[in-house]
């Protein structure tokens, strides 16, 4: 088979685990700040996919997300655990997908320190609305595509490989393992 990656003149796959994967994830979801979220236990009117917006990706990796009790994400979490998040950062690169167990919380410190103003739109009562939970997601493996030098870098790149007829391609991927 004959793939675009035979005429690359530089490794285009590097796969992260550990500290760097951390790095990664945090970097590529601060870009997206939103995702696809999905869960396995599909239950409600979007077949288990909405988007949402994560508030933190903490010391450990772990993804923080406000959510309402009554919501149909809470109630298919609480039936199945498994979730899958995708993210875009831009159009180009900034590319996340994770696997990941999600479990939901009531602890209103953690609360009070993911809350933003912006959140009273979902809860009218503020940060003190009792129909408040958190979504803890612990991811364990997932894949990556991003640019090695940035957006400018990787266009001149493809501009000269277009002028040149040769596959000048920025790209990075590869495999997540937290």
């Amino acid at each position: 088979m004959n793939s675009i990656n035979k005429n690359q003149p530089e490794d285009t796959n590097e796969n992260l685990s550990q500290e760097e994967a951390l790095k990664k994830v945090k970097e590529l979801i601060e870009q997206a700040e939103t995702c696809f979220f999905c869960t396995e236990a599909a239950t409600g009117p979007s077949k288990g996919v909405r988007p949402m917006t994560i508030q933190q990706v903490d010391e450990h990796g772990n993804l923080w997300i406000i959510s309402a009790k009554d919501s149909h994400v809470n109630a298919e979490i609480a039936i199945d655990s498994r979730v899958k998040l995708y993210f875009q950062g831009s159009k180009h690169s900034n590319y996340l997908y994770l696997t990941a167990e999600a479990t939901i919380h009531e602890d209103e410190s953690k609360i009070k320190e993911l809350w933003s103003p912006f959140l009273k739109v979902w809860f009218t009562e503020g940060e003190n609305d009792p129909r408040i939970s958190l979504l803890k997601i612990v991811p364990s493996t997932g894949y990556y595509w991003d640019n090695k030098h940035g957006n400018l870098v990787a266009g001149v790149k493809m501009l000269i490989g277009t002028a040149l007829g040769k596959t000048l391609d920025d790209s990075i991927e590869g495999q997540i393992r937290m």
